[in-house]
């Protein structure tokens, strides 16, 4: 019976039930995006504006990543879907640089949404989102806006520059642990910087993230691919630039 009510709960489930509104994330002021923060002399290099061999498309692995390099920039292509790096990556430092278009309109989360998903899980599950989309001035759900842990935790504040400006996210990534059986022996954690500030501080997951119901570790897995988002929405494409990674 138990069962019974609990799949009938999530057949029911809105994306408006799993929404946070309030407390906002008080404002704090950055400053200009400076230049470039240099790779380390250990770490993976995912893009540097020189192709995407790392890099391949969500949809079809067998397949290249079809989004367009224009200089050092990865401009998303919302035509070809979602792209994730060919390599598997278990816990990490990871460095990515990302750029909302000076000319972006929509509201929302329809306003330049896209996201980096620490551990891509597959088509039937999500993995685990840290959102980007306009924050600058912009109002959303608090759990749906920039450097939230989408759907589950809201960043502790927001030191969006505004559209047009370079903003990087600093992320250590300690992907989640399984027993044998399946079940979880130690859970996500996450920190994330957010143009050098914290907004995600040795944050544990509650699972991966899910756009509509709970979210909850139902699927073991291992080392898995990292995912950048190519939105639905019908707002200007973002960018990214100068990704790299070193495995922990």
């Amino acid at each position: 019976m138990a069962l019974y009510v609990n799949a009938e709960a999530q057949q029911n489930a809105k994306p408006q039930d799993t929404e946070t509104w309030t407390p906002v994330p008080a404002k704090v002021n950055v400053g200009k995006a400076h230049a470039m923060v240099a790779p380390p002399s250990d770490a993976v290099i995912l893009f540097n504006g020189k192709g995407l061999d790392e890099w391949v498309s969500n949809a079809d692995r067998n397949k290249p990543a079809d989004w367009k390099v224009d200089g050092d920039a990865l401009v998303v292509n919302k035509q070809a879907g979602n792209i994730e790096t060919k390599r598997m990556f278990g816990s990490y430092q990871l460095h990515l640089e990302w750029k909302i278009p000076a000319n972006i309109t929509g509201e929302g989360q329809a306003r330049g949404n896209s996201g980096v998903f620490l551990a891509s899980l597959g088509k039937g599950d999500p993995g685990y989102e840290l959102q980007i989309v306009d924050s600058y001035d912009n109002k959303t759900y608090v759990n749906g806006m920039a450097g939230s842990i989408y759907k589950q935790f809201a960043p502790l504040v927001n030191p969006s520059r505004e559209p047009g400006q370079w903003q990087t996210y600093d992320v250590i990534w300690n992907a989640p642990e399984f027993e044998e059986s399946g079940t979880v022996k130690r859970p996500a954690t996450v920190t994330v910087i957010w143009n050098g500030v914290i907004v995600q501080n040795n944050t544990t997951l509650m699972g991966p993230t899910q756009y509509i119901g709970k979210p909850s570790y139902s699927v073991k897995h291992g080392k898995a691919p990292i995912k950048l988002q190519a939105h639905g929405d019908k707002s200007e494409p973002i960018s990214f630039r100068n990704i790299w990674i070193r495995e922990l």
